[in-house]
């Protein structure tokens, strides 16, 4: 991940609750954590970093990056994390160095920030759904502050001080990996009346490794899922509906281990395709699905 280049001296005044430019809430103890998703479309690949940034002021902000070379990841969506209710929309000004400023109210206390936003494509008191776009990553800032492009990203709750309300974040039930981690987003949007999940059908002890929407002009019709169980070396594929849920159509999941035949559970399903299982600990896979006529297949990969 390359070193964002971020301006000395913008310490505690850059993130300071009191200099944004909207009302504080009163403070009260946070609720339950919200089920955050990366803040970035479903399958997509960032790195996330703390250290890079001399403005941080606690270990659990997070800058995020995947192209490998400056401005490579300008443009590129941000979305909702979670869902909730837009509370702030605007640049910040000369308050702050938070540039074009996206804040997410989910309730309980809990708020999520998305700044140096290119563009913002909600508007404040705009209710929006986990998964749903909120801006562009950009390089806004105060003036004269130079920045790359990146996602500054943030955690708060309501029941602290700044900055002691900074909270770790967690994305699909799991910690980051501070202070730095790679991560593939399962922000893939909500899959209405489907009460199963990749780890629900591949079972305990499987994590997910990699995602991938299968996409229509307008709809995501589903996912399918790459897991891994490390306990035993198993991988497992599922694909997951988002569209027709509870209606069987043609639904498929695949699985190949590089040297073997390649497993396939394809037929008119409701819910979902597979799950496929196979031992592969230290060999290239190739994986894939399809929902109707949208699939996605891989090439061999994830070896190690």
């Amino acid at each position: 991940m390359r070193t964002l280049k971020v301006a000395i001296g913008l310490g505690a005044a850059l993130l300071g609750a009191g200099a944004l430019v909207f009302g504080n809430s009163v403070a009260n103890a946070a609720g339950p954590r919200p089920a955050f998703q990366m803040p970035f479309p479903c399958g997509q690949g960032w790195t996330g970093n703390n250290p890079n940034s001399s403005a941080h002021r606690t270990p659990w902000e997070i800058d995020w990056n995947r192209g490998g070379s400056p401005g490579a990841d300008l443009g590129d969506a941000v979305v909702a994390a979670a869902a909730g209710t837009v509370v702030t929309s605007a640049h910040q000004g000369s308050a702050n160095g938070f540039g074009n400023l996206v804040v997410i109210d989910h309730g309980g206390g809990w708020k999520s920030y998305y700044a140096h936003l290119r563009v913002r494509t909600v508007a404040k008191g705009n209710r929006v759904a986990h998964g749903q776009k909120i801006g562009e990553v950009g390089n806004t800032s105060r003036p004269g502050n130079n920045i790359s492009p990146h996602l500054h990203f943030e955690v708060r709750t309501t029941d602290r001080s700044y900055p002691s309300n900074i909270q770790p974040a967690y994305f699909n039930g799991v910690r980051f990996g501070y202070p730095q981690q790679t991560l593939i987003s399962h922000n893939c949007g909500a899959a209405p009346g489907n009460p199963y999940t990749p780890v629900g059908v591949c079972g305990a002890g499987y994590q997910q490794i990699d995602a991938q929407p299968l996409t229509a002009p307008g709809v995501v019709a589903g996912t399918v899922d790459l897991l891994y169980n490390s306990s035993n070396g198993n991988n497992c594929v599922v694909t997951i509906k988002h569209v027709s849920v509870g209606t069987k159509n043609s639904t498929s999941a695949y699985l190949q281990v590089r040297g073997r035949q390649r497993v396939t559970d394809s037929g008119s399903y409701a819910h979902y395709a597979g799950p496929i299982r196979a031992t592969a600990r230290n060999t290239c896979v190739s994986w894939g699905g399809s929902v109707g006529s949208v699939r996605y297949d891989s090439p061999f990969e994830h070896c190690g």
